[in-house]
């Protein structure tokens, strides 16, 4: 059986959000360095480099998406206006985002959100 290879990077990004319905806290505004973290998997690597995809093309697709969230009030962005800017459904917004973003040798893994070192929220598709 063929080998596989998994590469991660992690990101940030600070913004704002309120949780809809909390009942707590949390929903009043208040702020995150969300940490973002993503890994992607392939079984070919590249014949001149030796190498599965460089680690900036995976960073790249992932700050533009992150520009999107990095300083804004996550509440306001269109696609939370009517769900909660939760790290769940962060990670699930960024991965849909990224998704199609991959390079052909690369599959989208999971995303990870963490809103603290000490908590994260992963999602994947399978």
């Amino acid at each position: 059986m063929p080998g596989k290879w998994r590469l991660t990077i992690t990101q940030d990004f600070s913004a704002s959000h309120q949780l809809r319905n909390y009942g707590g806290k949390c929903e009043n505004m208040h702020g995150h360095n969300f940490g973002v973290e993503v890994v992607v998997e392939g079984d070919k690597l590249d014949e001149k480099v030796h190498y599965l995809v460089d680690f900036k093309e995976i960073k790249r697709h992932t700050k533009d998406v992150l520009e999107k969230l990095d300083h804004k009030h996550l509440n306001d962005v269109e696609c939370f206006t009517e769900i909660n800017p939760s790290s769940e459904n962060l990670a699930m917004f960024i991965y849909k985002e990224l998704k199609d973003a991959m390079p052909g040798s690369v599959r989208l893994v999971e995303v990870s959100v963490s809103e603290k070192a000490s908590s994260k929220a992963t999602y994947w598709e399978e």
